[in-house]
């Protein structure tokens, strides 16, 4: 998910992803694979995780608790783009093994145009995916037989991110091209609705270098009060409230970064009254305070991204759920950078760094148990797979890394 001015650096900017797919919207329903062994659920997320860590709130971070990781491997799904050089032919189909992370394909799923960004919904049987081209889509998957249940039109170009509200009746998505938002409802069966409305970006104006605005996120604050949404086209991030029976969006709250920060993910931290902000353009992150009542975030000053200077390109932050720990993924250097959160929330302290034994990677996640991070990585077209540390954060490379076309997003259920 580079910026429109070609920040992905060379051939990998989202212009030349989305630039000339006019003609690839179509989709045919291919033959789907065997369906897939039952699952432990994961509702993340990066830009690309809608991924908040937040659904257990508490006052102040606990030492880590054991977990109980489920028994023989668990699914792996794969976003790519199918429109580009060396790309995927669909979503791939894997499994990971939970003690040592070892990925194992297991096939694709087709018949599915640039799904480029991935998310489950609450009840763990539904797979939502973007169509990341000029005529925007969001398309559900049924896991129980892998059927294609049907895409809808996101009103925009370029969808890059979506995530379904915690009630599982929405699906947001964000228009990274048209720097716009999409909200469609989702029925019993999993399957989604014609959108329910769509809000693009008109103010504040571009950022410096920015022709326009380039929503990059749009997920549900902790309280589930509110939904936020990341432009980092205007250099702001969006605060709306969802009207939870029409299904449309009222804004209530902007929060800008300095100008030229170019704010591409957000996450909140478990306690729900900070989140951390990852800066694409100016190679920071920054903490953030936010107000359930209101929906207001207030971004606090930028911070080191942990890379050296030069272009660095952040693409995702992530937190762990006890709030102890804090990830950044840095594109530029090939680093995943670990902070310790102090304060309750209110604080990040840096690390240090780690290679992430990869290419630019774009998206990183957890699994449920939390005991492992994955590293989508897009231009060496590999997956790494990280052993977290509990008490100390620290991160292991776990193996070689896993080819997959290029890897623009991992979702570990």
């Amino acid at each position: 998910m580079g910026s429109g001015t070609g920040a992905a650096g060379g051939g990998w900017s989202r212009r030349r992803f989305v630039g000339a797919l006019a003609g690839t919207a179509a989709v045919t329903a291919l033959p789907a694979p065997a369906p897939p062994k039952n699952a432990s659920a994961h509702t993340t997320t990066h830009p690309e995780r809608a991924a908040t860590a937040a659904e257990q709130p508490s006052a102040k971070p606990s030492a880590p608790q054991p977990t109980r990781k489920p028994s023989g491997p668990s699914p792996l799904y794969l976003g790519t783009y199918t429109t580009v050089e060396g790309g995927g032919t669909g979503i791939g189909l894997a499994t990971y093994d939970t003690a040592s992370g070892r990925i194992t394909a297991t096939g694709t799923l087709t018949g599915i145009v640039n799904p480029s960004y991935l998310a489950l919904h609450p009840d763990r049987r539904t797979l939502y995916t973007v169509n990341e081209h000029d005529d925007g889509a969001v398309t559900a998957v049924r896991l129980a037989d892998r059927k294609v249940l049907g895409a809808r039109s996101t009103g925009g170009a370029g969808p890059c991110h979506l995530s379904v509200h915690p009630s599982g009746r929405w699906l947001l998505s964000a228009n990274y091209t048209s720097g716009s938002v999409a909200v469609h409802p989702i029925d019993e069966s999993g399957a989604l609705g014609e959108r329910t409305d769509v809000v693009t970006h008109s103010a504040p104006a571009p950022g410096p270098g920015q022709q326009g605005p380039h929503a990059h996120q749009f997920i549900t604050s902790p309280d589930g009060g509110h939904v936020l949404a990341v432009d980092l086209g205007t250099d702001t991030v969006y605060t709306y409230r969802l009207d939870e029976r029409r299904g449309t969006l009222t804004e209530v709250s902007q929060a800008h970064t300095r100008p030229g920060a170019g704010p591409r993910h957000l996450t909140f931290h478990p306690g729900g009254r900070h989140a951390y902000l990852a800066n694409e353009v100016d190679n920071t992150v920054a903490v953030c305070a936010y107000e359930a009542s209101t929906g207001r975030l207030t971004i606090g000053d930028p911070q080191s991204s942990g890379s050296g200077p030069g272009t660095n390109y952040p693409a995702q932050i992530l937190v762990t759920a006890n709030g102890s720990y804090a990830y950044l993924a840095n594109r530029g250097d090939n680093s995943l950078a670990r902070y310790t959160v102090e304060a309750d929330g209110a604080r990040l302290r840096l690390l240090g760094t780690v290679p992430v034994s990869g290419d630019f990677p774009r998206q990183i996640a957890f699994s449920p148990d939390g005991s492992l991070l994955f590293a989508a990585n897009q231009k060496s077209s590999t997956v790494s797979v990280f052993q977290m540390d509990g008490e100390s954060g620290e991160l292991r490379l776990a193996g070689e890394p896993f080819a997959s076309p290029v890897a623009v997003c991992a979702l570990p259920l």
